[in-house]
């Protein structure tokens, strides 16, 4: 049988087809624009997910054997609020994960809710990209939308209504809204008063494999599926691509360098989360996972290349970065071009150069940046080792994974062994493995990624490159504080 997997990504919608034996048998992409309206906000239009993903379809399975597809599921961009009124028409352009205009409703939840008794109802403190405070941002915005609200629901779920007709969500995007008690796995009432919505505003939750439904009868013919397609839950990006890495189980971690950047735990249990710093999620394995989570990572060096630099030729801008500037570049890039979430939670925060000379050149610049990402990374992996978690290696995977220089400068600066795996797809893979277990291909996601990802190749640490990395991390984390006070008087 054949299993799509579904990737509604901040740029594009990245759709995957996969036999059940975990071969990926074609790749499509569709991209869509982004919107920033005002600085700091960021916004797509659903239908335009809705349309990259219909049309994507069509090309993905336009030379197979459409009757061998059994199942589709997702891996999404996740705390983007969207929101239907009582004709299932979107109210509003979604406000997505890297917006940042609800610092005032983050403060309201923080401080006058608290993060005590955010941490007890959610395992979660409020940060300005997640789905609550979007919701109290509306209800005080924009009171007349806010009105009209029948459901609200996320990205990747907004495809799955259209596909199904079901009105659901899985748990670990879910966990990601601030409304979720992660723990036992329901929507917090507390939050959903404190919010002024109704649980029946809300989606119905299931783990990541479960089936959802089957394809609505219209949708089946126009895509020319069989009718018995199952929609699978799906789940959150970084959970999604966490599968698609096979880090499922106990103390496994992943590394993700796309948009935005992840650093992945999975955890079988669950325990109290004491620093806030980094989110304690659902896990789409059904079991837990902790992550800590940058906004801007391989969109950094997206920016450099494309705005500052103007070159396509990313490969050609590393290749006189020698190994012996690895942890002697005197210059530093904070990698805060859309805010901060892990571990500062300041939307307020921007990127900035500092140590340059008059003989600083190209390259130390690029290096710059993508040292940056790697130390931003690095705060939270300290997080989780305060947490007591040991790590020894992680895998990786998102664009920026592409880079051999990146892989090799995230060993050093992590002092840790980075797995490849052979297929690094990210959360379309992920989404195509629960598609194959919801439709009994595989006994559970665990057995999917065993059978399924393989590492093809090791990236060890130098000693002598990380020793130097060493120290200039130390410096790195004595750059935001100096700047923080600044950035509220630039904004």
């Amino acid at each position: 049988m054949l299993y799509i997997g579904v990737d509604l990504g901040t740029s594009a919608v990245k759709l995957l087809l996969m036999e059940g034996n975990g071969k990926v048998k074609k790749i499509v992409s569709k991209e869509y624009p982004l919107f920033f309206p005002n600085p700091g906000w960021s916004e797509q239009k659903p239908q335009d997910w809705w349309t990259g993903v219909v049309e994507g379809i069509k090309e993905l399975t336009s030379e197979c054997d459409k009757s061998q597809v059994a199942g589709i599921s997702f891996g999404g961009q996740m705390h983007g609020l969207v929101i239907l009124d009582d004709k299932d028409e979107v109210i509003r352009p979604a406000i997505l994960w890297n917006d940042g205009r609800t610092q005032k409703e983050t403060d309201y939840l923080n401080k006058v809710i608290g993060t005590d008794k955010l941490s007890a109802y959610t395992a979660n403190i409020a940060f300005a990209g997640f789905t609550a405070p979007k919701i109290l941002w509306v209800r005080d915005n924009e009171p007349e939308n806010f009105k009209r609200i029948c459901k609200i629901m996320l990205p990747k779920d907004y495809i799955a209504y259209k596909l199904s007709g079901v009105f659901c969500t899985d748990v670990s995007d879910a966990s990601g809204m601030l409304l979720l008690d992660v723990k036992n796995r329901k929507w917090s009432k507390e939050m959903l008063d404190i919010c002024s919505i109704g649980e029946d505003m809300l989606p119905k939750l299931f783990e990541s494999y479960e089936t959802v439904g089957t394809i609505l009868p219209d949708i089946a013919k126009e895509l020319g599926l069989p009718e018995t397609v199952k929609i699978v839950a799906g789940a959150g990006d970084n959970a999604a691509a966490a599968v698609g890495t096979g880090t499922v189980g106990d103390g496994r971690c992943n590394i993700s360098l796309g948009t935005s950047g992840t650093v992945f735990i999975s955890s079988k249990n669950y325990a109290e989360n004491d620093n806030n710093a980094i989110h304690y999620f659902d896990h789409a394995d059904g079991c837990y996972h902790l992550m800590g989570c940058m906004l801007s990572a391989a969109s950094c060096n997206k920016w450099f290349m494309d705005e500052i630099i103007r070159t396509k030729d990313y490969a050609g801008e590393q290749k006189d970065i020698t190994d012996d500037m690895l942890g002697n570049n005197r210059v530093f890039f904070l990698p805060y071009l859309m805010g901060e979430r892990s571990p500062h939670n300041n939307p307020d925060a921007r990127g900035a150069f500092i140590g340059m000379s008059m003989d600083t050149t190209r390259e130390d610049m690029t290096l710059a940046v993508l040292e940056g990402v790697a130390f931003g990374l690095r705060d939270s992996v300290e997080v989780a080792r305060k947490l007591g978690i040991k790590l020894e290696r992680t895998k990786i995977c998102g664009g920026g994974a592409k880079s051999p220089l990146w892989r090799k400068i995230i060993a050093n600066v992590m002092n840790l062994k980075v797995d490849i795996i052979e297929s690094e797809e990210g959360p379309a893979l992920g989404g195509a493995m629960l598609a194959a277990v919801a439709c009994g291909e595989y006994s559970s996601v665990t057995e999917a990624a065993e059978k399924i990802v393989k590492v093809i190749d090791t990236v060890e640490p130098d000693p002598e490159i990380a020793a130097r990395y060493e120290k200039k991390y130390r410096c790195f984390v004595d750059i935001y504080p100096a700047l923080k006070d600044v950035y509220s008087e630039i904004k």
